[in-house]
């Protein structure tokens, strides 16, 4: 197996790190010196980073092994892309149970990561619908399964710190077509927002909220809320790609703020209702090619959190402090999300999330450092497949199964050659 030296980058491109990378195309080309998998780098900070090591590429492991049309599940190397299980099997009547919001994703990171979608209220997160997964550990290969609860726990949404994902054998969902009827309605403020939340009853519900709204307006966005159609209709060609890094006044705080007010009124008042392909719905941002660059070289954090549903306040208040920087971009998400989670470090719990990107730069450290500590406050938790930020220290009291995770971590991976930068960062191993 050859070994490359390269500059490795999350998503967020605000962290690097240079390492040797390996891109097995079969899996009996995996390494017998094993070092942590990394996928398509749609985790934004540093969760796939290991600087001054080695790291495995696993995105040319990307076959489809077997797929049962009776019942529905299908066994994946763990490369494939989530993108591609929707493109292949929707036609057949199938879909993923769970989609992030980019089909970019593979199989093994969604795993890793414990993925959530615009449906967690009602199928909670990715983890939910595996059915199995091989490892590869310094010790060989082990096939797992719920029953194997320890273990099974702490890789999903254990950032491959247990060995590296191979496989995978999900419970795909029935699905009538191929596309998403999907209503659009204005909120106009920030009790409205979370009260039409509140209330839908959507299979799939997620808003956009300007980040940059003061005052009244203040939470203001659009709430959409979607549906399987018995329709077909294929998504799009791909749209442009960014060719180069933006400049920095292309995301000053007097453009975002024009954009926002823009695009809030897109929808109009009384709202809108369309059918659109299910690849625009789910993955919106993936017409754009390398739409990361958009926040120029320096690249850009993002925040995210979910907090209980009685820390309401807590949230406005983050809000509130969100808007009165003017530091925000226009991508910023809130949800409401479910109790469903599959491990003991996954994000998800119910309540709401938030999620907003920061262009790196100026005050956004200090400003995403103090929503930190307000998302603790409130006894919610941050995302660790978005976080470049947070310190050791603060895990613990927002993740109250992290020693759980970090015993069976250690018997997994007792040499601790699945570290990361991320993992080092937070402490998530504990002390040597």
């Amino acid at each position: 197996m050859r070994w490359k030296e390269e500059c490795v980058a999350g998503w967020g491109r605000a962290l690097q790190a240079e390492a040797e990378v390996a891109r097995p195309e079969r899996m009996g080309d995996l390494p017998e010196d094993l070092a942590p998998a990394i996928g398509g780098r749609r985790s934004y900070g540093d969760a796939a980073l290991n600087g001054g090591g080695r790291a495995i590429d696993m995105t040319r492991l990307d076959r489809i092994l077997s797929f049962d049309p009776a019942s529905g599940k299908v066994e994946v190397e763990a490369g494939v892309t989530i993108g591609t299980l929707l493109r292949v099997f929707a036609p057949q009547g199938w879909m993923p149970a769970v989609m992030p919001g980019t089909g970019f994703a593979t199989v093994g990171g969604a795993i890793a990561m414990d993925v959530h979608g615009k449906n967690h209220h009602h199928a909670g997160s990715f983890g939910a619908h595996v059915t199995a997964v091989s490892l590869r550990q310094a010790g060989g290969e082990e096939r797992i399964t719920p029953r194997n609860r320890a273990l099974w726990q702490a890789t999903m949404g254990g950032l491959g710190q247990t060995g590296i994902i191979t496989r995978a054998t999900l419970q795909l969902v029935r699905t009538p077509g191929t596309t998403m009827e999907v209503r659009e309605r204005r909120a106009e403020g920030w009790d409205e927002h979370l009260a039409m939340l509140d209330a839908s009853g959507a299979t799939y519900c997620v808003s956009w909220i300007d980040a940059t709204a003061t005052g009244a307006a203040m939470g203001r966005g659009i709430l959409e809320e979607a549906e399987l159609c018995a329709t077909h209709k294929p998504a799009a060609a791909h749209g442009p790609k960014v060719p180069m890094d933006a400049p920095g006044f292309a995301l000053s705080a007097p453009v975002v703020k024009a954009f926002n007010a823009l695009y809030f009124r897109r929808v109009p008042a009384e709202g809108r209702t369309a059918v659109r392909p299910m690849a625009e719905f789910f993955f919106p941002l993936d017409r754009i090619h390398d739409w990361n660059r958009l926040y120029g070289k320096r690249g850009f954090h993002q925040f995210q959190c979910v907090v209980p549903e009685a820390a309401k306040g807590q949230l406005k208040a983050m809000m509130q402090e969100i808007a009165g920087a003017g530091l925000a971009s226009p991508l910023a998400v809130l949800k409401r999300m479910g109790p469903g989670r599959a491990g003991y470090l996954s994000f998800p719990t119910e309540g709401y999330t938030l999620a907003v990107d920061f262009p790196n730069r100026g005050r956004a450290a200090g400003l995403i450092e103090r929503l930190i500590d307000m998302t603790a406050e409130a006894g919610g938790r941050i995302y660790l497949a978005k976080d470049s930020l947070a310190r050791a220290g603060q895990i613990g009291a927002m993740y109250p199964d992290l020693g759980k995770w970090r015993a069976a971590a250690d018997k997994a991976d007792p040499g601790r050659i699945f570290e990361t930068d991320m993992t080092r960062r937070l402490g998530l191993r504990g002390s040597e």
